[in-house]
């Protein structure tokens, strides 16, 4: 019998692409556009592996879908497959309960060996994501919420605290609040020490605008 496999991603050409790519070993179940999707597809279609991108558009994210997902009562194994390698995605991922971890530019007979071993119950991680998980473990970076990472990106692109506001459609005091436990977290003093720091524990990268 073959494996079962729902495939999670928000782009209509990367979530056929990928269904394609599967079916030549694997029976694709479903192709989700949603995290909401992915969780009732999962429950509804009981696949043996869940290939789930991080960046879901609208709605709950792969993580939280990653994590709704282990909660069912029999729940099938997560891949995430994503172009977001950051440690905090990684941490975050794992915590919520994914075997594995890759990026997309994994190789097809990588991914279908990841498929393989994850429905074994084996953890699956490209060895560069292992590395840095490793050094996680061993030395913790700070655990940075969702929002005050994207606070710290958009302060690496050297938006002000109403600019900042204004995209993430919060108040200045909001963001003057999470500056507080980014600054605390990270140990600095100031907005440029802490991209600096941001940048170097890998939480987040730098891109050209």
């Amino acid at each position: 019998m073959r494996l079962r496999v729902l495939v999670v991603d928000d782009h209509p050409v990367v979530r056929f692409g990928l269904a394609g790519l599967l079916e030549r070993d694997f029976e694709v179940v479903a192709r989700a556009a949603t995290g909401e999707d992915a969780v009732r597809d999962a429950a509804a279609l009981e696949p043996d592996v869940v290939l789930m991108d991080l960046q879901l558009g609208a709605g709950i994210d792969g993580v939280e879908a990653t994590r709704r997902i282990r909660a069912l009562p029999e729940p099938p194994e997560v891949v995430v497959l994503t172009t977001y390698d950051s440690d905090a995605d990684v941490v975050r991922a794992v915590e919520a309960g994914a075997t594995g971890y890759l990026l997309k530019d994994a190789p097809p007979d990588q991914l279908a060996d990841a498929v393989r071993r994850a429905a074994r119950g084996e953890t699956v991680l490209s060895p560069d994501i292992a590395r840095r998980l490793m050094r996680t473990v061993r030395d913790p970076a700070p655990a940075l919420s969702r929002r005050e990472v994207e606070i710290l990106v958009h302060l690496a692109r050297g938006l002000s605290n109403r600019e900042i506001a204004k995209a993430l459609f919060i108040s200045e005091a909001t963001v003057k609040t999470h500056l507080v436990r980014i600054f605390d977290k990270l140990g600095v003093e100031t907005r440029t020490a802490a991209v600096t720091t941001a940048v170097e524990r890998k939480l987040i990268r730098l891109t050209r605008p």
